[in-house]
């Protein structure tokens, strides 16, 4: 069983035509599904990602009940976003001063560098750059976005945990998952360690990062992160071994242009399995 990559990242938001203006309007990111009707309340659900709709680029924002956002443990704290170059990230800060968007300091994240910034609801993100990144090759740019293709958001970079314990999540991500442990680093504040998981060519598309915190638990808004399975048949793989680890899960599910399955680590953590196939052909008009 082996695991190709992140495969998406689905996060709550309570207001969707606010999230488009954000990830479109300023971060320069395009709809791979067809656009919602703002004026219609049965949408509920936004999917950007490049140009082909490759699994590994697509973010999707589903509607929820406004929430207080906090910084705690045992969740998904943030994701992040891959552009081509550092210089990109400079690109974005020029741009983020231009709307007056809050960030901060450029940090490394495992040895690369990456730009901290806060969304339309406060959730922090991370852009992180591609310069001398080895491993999943970033996806396809769009020729109609607002942002310059030298420089736009072409796929999903380390998804960054925090839990109380580390050694139950990392457990699922080694033995149930089949991911290597790699490496770890300092975190930017707190220099504690943080470990580093990788999957196939490993690098900002094949990370997941965990970090210990104690504390009350967080809500950042991430509904969960999915990783890549190349067919349906590793799909079964994987959920084999989830049973016999007697693992609850949903089960195979098919979300139309994948199949897929859930499950929760012990620090409750939602984690999905996703197929590459049949995926999403990348014209949101003709979706």
């Amino acid at each position: 069983m082996n695991l190709s990559g992140i495969h998406h990242v689905t996060v709550e938001t309570a207001d969707i035509e606010r999230c488009h203006d954000f990830y479109h309007g300023i971060l320069g990111m395009m709809l791979v599904k067809k656009p919602i009707n703002f004026n219609n309340t049965t949408s509920h659900r936004l999917s950007f990602g490049d140009a082909k709709g490759s699994p590994g680029t697509l973010l999707n924002f589903i509607s929820a009940e406004e929430q207080d956002y906090r910084e705690g443990t045992n969740g998904i704290y943030a994701y992040s976003l891959r552009v081509p170059t550092d210089r990109s990230l400079y690109y974005f800060k020029l741009r983020f001063d231009e709307h007056s968007i809050k960030y901060d300091g450029v940090i490394q994240l495992n040895g690369r560098h990456a730009l901290p910034f806060y969304d339309m609801d406060d959730r922090l993100v991370y852009l992180v750059s591609d310069e001398n990144n080895i491993g999943i090759p970033y996806g396809t740019p769009h020729i109609d976005s607002p942002v310059d293709s030298i420089h736009q958001i072409v796929g999903l970079g380390p998804v960054l945990l925090r839990v109380e314990h580390t050694l139950p999540t990392a457990s699922v991500l080694k033995q149930l998952l089949g991911m290597d442990r790699t490496t770890e680093y300092k975190h930017q504040s707190s220099a504690q360690l943080v470990q580093v998981f990788s999957m196939a060519e490993g690098g900002n598309g094949g990370e997941v990062h965990i970090l210990q915190s104690s504390g009350l638990t967080g809500q950042s808004g991430v509904h969960h992160a999915a990783f890549r399975a190349a067919d349906e048949d590793t799909l079964k793989q994987v959920l084999t071994v989830l049973e016999s680890a007697n693992v609850p899960n949903s089960g195979i599910v098919d979300d139309n242009y994948f199949k897929s399955l859930y499950f929760n680590d012990l620090s409750g953590i939602l984690f999905g399995i996703a197929t590459d196939s049949p995926g999403i052909d990348g014209h949101a008009e003709s979706l």
